[in-house]
């Protein structure tokens, strides 16, 4: 097993993603976001227990907001839809590259019946160079673009991030005005500006992972064996793994199979991601059962 979550493009940090400061700000700021958590954990917790019916499909309505300083950062059309095709392939455990996977794992890999419809994009001049974690892209009036609907819709930031972040997600039970996941424009998609070893589009499948309430396969307890991704069947493991590890990789005692760095919610490049498991779906199923049941509404309704 292994607990909270945010992917940086290779550098001294190599913490490429800025979930975990977001979710800390945030606990830190708002009273109300860790009363929220508190309580969604406690749904969550008691949903897998109780072994709620499928859902069945389920399709997700995302506007793509692409804020931009320098034309290249201007993300085309193409590079969108890549990025949209991205994520209904790996939602959907339709990616061939599943095949990589040790045999061991294979019958663990879930198809989480989440696919999402491209309705909108927005684009957006800025007079800032690079964007942070503190949520500026997320406003106009701090050079960003304001949200769509937060409550029945995916909204997805393109732009340059600072500091080599790929990007970073908001847990459900956040500000709705900050609500969405952000992803630098050289990790978004899989055309384009995308740019090895992250061209694949799994930065946003990460980050979308966090938006539905998963957390980093090894529990960010840096490399320590006592963090908890709170799901059963992902091995403990001790930290992030990067770039395209061998199996076995082993930590934490988890031989003989060892860590599971072919999860989308690792560190790894993305062409070493393929794969959640049924546990990771089964919680982002009580998220849209929970917190995010505007989603369902909105398929509903659609």
């Amino acid at each position: 097993m292994a607990m909270d979550g945010g992917r940086l493009a290779p550098g001294a940090a190599r913490d490429w993603c800025g979930t975990m400061p977001v979710h800390r700000r945030l606990l830190d700021t708002d009273p109300g976001y860790a009363r929220a958590r508190e309580e969604i954990e406690t749904f969550t917790f008691d949903a897998a227990r109780e072994e709620p019916p499928p859902l069945g499909l389920v399709t997700i309505p995302t506007v793509v907001h692409v804020v931009w300083s320098q034309p290249a950062h201007n993300v085309g059309d193409e590079q969108v839809a890549s990025q949209i095709e991205g994520l209904n392939r790996d939602f959907r455990r339709r990616n061939a590259d599943v095949s990589i996977l040790p045999a061991v794992w294979g019958p663990l890999a879930a198809d989480a019946d989440l696919e999402f419809s491209l309705v909108d994009v927005t684009r957006t001049r800025t007079d800032v160079a690079a964007f942070d974690t503190d949520d500026g892209v997320k406003s106009a009036a701090t050079g960003g673009a304001d949200p769509v609907a937060t409550d029945t819709h995916l909204n997805l930031w393109v732009c340059q991030l600072g500091g080599g972040l790929l990007g970073y997600a908001q847990f459900p039970g956040g500000p709705p005005e900050t609500d969405g996941v952000v992803v630098t424009h050289t990790a978004f998609g899989s055309s384009g500006t995308a740019a090895a070893p992250f061209d694949l589009g799994r930065t946003a499948t990460h980050e979308v992972g966090h938006w539905l309430n998963l957390r980093h396969i090894w529990g960010d307890d840096g490399d320590g064996c006592g963090g908890d991704d709170f799901v059963a069947d992902t091995p403990n493991q001790a930290g992030p793994n990067y770039g395209r590890p061998t199996y076995p990789k082993v930590s934490c005692g988890n031989a003989p199979h060892g860590d599971m760095f072919v999860n989308y919610m690792d560190y790894t490049d993305d062409a070493a991601m393929v794969m959640f498991t049924r546990g990771q779906v089964v919680r982002m199923a009580a998220a849209l059962r929970g917190p995010r049941s505007g989603l369902l509404a909105a398929a509903a309704a659609s």
